[in-house]
């Protein structure tokens, strides 16, 4: 068995959704930035191209941080198929950040057999729990869509456009434009900075500088 390497995966739902906080809890743990695998991906299913890159990576003996049990995925059968193939079939850890004294697979390999039943149990529980909620959101949704059509409200994400900014992301618009128009700091770089898809970046860049007579 080579040298442990410790890992940390992470997802959120979507792509405008921020990592920042389970960013900054695999830090607390000594994860080094390269070894985190981040999807922005929905967990009904576990086809997530980092997470199939993790998975393939890892080794007999490695560990792999992850903020909640959602985070690994929302399928009940799922979530413990992945559980064991890691923890049984590969033989490495996993250790869940949210239940970090109760989900930690290195403990339950230490008590042996009764420890695998324990793990088993536990794992039912709480991915019942995440499938059950995943199955909560769903039907609110649908409710909230059907109250919304029946008030002939208008339904999808609200258009993102220069009013839509948040005051931190303004300032950064403000305090990097002349840099990005300059060509010391790349668009991909400036992108990042605003946590904006690239449609979105230069549609607000545009009114930016119709706003406040900016012409190339």
């Amino acid at each position: 068995m080579g040298t442990t390497k410790v890992f940390g995966y992470i997802r959120v739902s979507s792509i405008e959704q921020n990592e920042g906080r389970q960013l900054k809890k695999m830090s607390a743990k000594g994860v080094h930035e390269r070894d985190i695998y981040i999807d922005k991906a929905t967990g009904s299913n576990f086809e997530r191209p980092f997470y199939q890159s993790l998975r393939n990576n890892l080794r007999e003996g490695d560990l792999v941080y992850i903020d909640a049990l959602d985070r690994l995925g929302r399928d009940y059968d799922g979530i413990k198929k992945e559980w064991q193939y890691i923890t049984r079939d590969i033989n490495a850890d996993i250790v869940i950040l949210e239940n970090e004294t109760l989900f930690d697979s290195r403990k339950f390999k230490t008590m042996g057999d009764m420890g695998r039943l324990m793990e088993d149990q536990f794992l039912s529980l709480l991915s019942f729990v995440a499938q059950q909620e995943r199955s909560k959101i769903k039907q609110r949704q649908s409710e909230g869509i059907e109250i919304a059509k029946a008030q002939g409200k208008h339904l999808g994400r609200p258009k993102m456009g220069l009013a839509t900014l948040s005051k931190s992301q303004r300032k950064i618009l403000e305090e990097k434009y002349p840099e990005w128009k300059g060509g010391s700091l790349k668009g991909v770089a400036f992108m990042e900075l605003l946590e904006l898809k690239k449609n979105t970046f230069y549609k607000i860049v545009k009114e930016y500088e119709e706003n406040n007579l900016i012409y190339s």
